[in-house]
């Protein structure tokens, strides 16, 4: 059963003409006061809509978070102040699949994290940077977390358990002014022409995806409580397909579905 506080944090509402991308979000803020969407995303944030005087939002270019998030800067002027609010959004339309919130290649992760040479090297393999180095694998371009010695598994299941509370942070929030305060989540119900949605503090939603056992998966991939971590695979067999990726299922946050 949701208390008052959660009801107020998701909602469903039919929308005009549903959505296709951020720009139905930007829009929607813009048009608060004739959007009763946009009024609910407010409340949801702790606003109270008589002391709102504007609300202008953007979409955020050149931040510090990968290219597969969608983060909208909101600009909200009160009666005797400006407040910003920075929303990472994930626009869904299977509320059973998963949705990929960062990828990069190894490299940049090295450069994030500080990884170990001999962690890198693990994981160079099970991505596909290196080709694997035992016989008779799953697949002759990489190598599944179980397919490495136990102590091999060891090491890096110990990486991502020493370094969790900051791989958690970088690949939901970010860094730095730009960082997402909120999580805003929306499910698309083609049938209806109506959505559903969920607005979360940033907080609350790395509470939600990183808590949980450090483990590897019957499919051989990572999993860091409710966030997998995988090789991208795909691209048609281009590099691009060697880079290192974390999936979440954002309508988790929807927990009325």
């Amino acid at each position: 059963m949701l208390n008052n506080d959660e009801l107020v944090k998701r909602g469903s509402i039919t929308a005009k003409n549903g959505f296709k991308n951020e720009a139905f979000v930007v829009e929607e803020f813009n048009l608060w006061k004739t959007s009763r969407l946009s009024q609910l995303w407010l409340l949801a944030m702790d606003y109270t809509l008589d002391e709102i005087e504007s609300v202008q939002a953007e979409k955020i270019k050149g931040s510090y978070k990968a290219d597969v998030q969608i983060e909208i800067k909101v600009s909200i002027k009160l009666k005797n102040l400006i407040d910003i609010q920075n929303l990472q959004v994930k626009l869904v339309s299977n509320p059973k699949g998963f949705n990929q919130i960062d990828k990069r290649w190894l490299k940049k992760y090295k450069e994030l994290w500080d990884i170990p040479q001999e962690t890198y090297e693990l994981l160079a393999y099970f991505t596909g940077e290196k080709s694997p180095n035992i016989n008779n694998p799953r697949d002759d371009r990489r190598m599944f977390a179980d397919e490495f010695s136990l102590a091999e598994q060891e090491v890096l299941l110990d990486f991502f358990r020493t370094n969790k509370a900051l791989i958690v942070s970088d690949i939901l929030k970010g860094r730095g002014r730009l960082s997402a305060e909120w999580m805003l989540v929306i499910v698309n119900l083609k049938e209806s022409d109506g959505i559903k949605w969920a607005l979360e503090p940033i907080n609350k939603v790395l509470n939600h995806f990183g808590s949980g056992e450090i483990k590897i998966t019957p499919r051989g991939s990572f999993k860091i409580g409710n966030i997998t971590v995988q090789r991208k695979g795909g691209d048609n067999g281009r590099e691009s397909a060697n880079m290192l990726q974390f999936k979440i299922n954002p309508a988790e946050l929807l927990d009325f579905l």
